[in-house]
């Protein structure tokens, strides 16, 4: 055998990435894009693919889903990234004194 992981190894990791909290959510909003795909194409009348599904999804359905699912599971809603922005009053460049 020339993998580095025997199958026992392998089906190991594969189960626990089946069991994680990420791949479940994966799992889920992928059911929602196919959903929404088959709605879509129904309304329409012809098949929409699943890129233009996904795009549409995202950007008109996706925020509110997981803010539901967030409400339901319990967890709290993650915080958004904030960055910050040097002032003058920050001193950028400037040597600092020491302590």
């Amino acid at each position: 055998m020339t993998s580095l992981q025997s199958p026992q190894n392998a089906k190991g990791a594969s189960d626990f990435v089946k069991q994680s909290s990420l791949y479940q959510e994966f799992l889920a909003e992928r059911e929602e894009i196919l959903r929404h795909k088959w709605l879509e194409s129904e309304r329409l009348g012809h098949d929409i693919g699943f890129e233009r599904a996904l795009l549409d999804w995202i950007r008109k359905h996706r925020d509110s889903w997981r803010a539901a699912r967030r409400a339901n599971s319990g967890h709290p809603a993650p915080r958004p990234a904030t960055t910050r922005v040097a002032t003058p009053q920050d001193d950028v460049g400037s040597p600092r004194e020491a302590a």
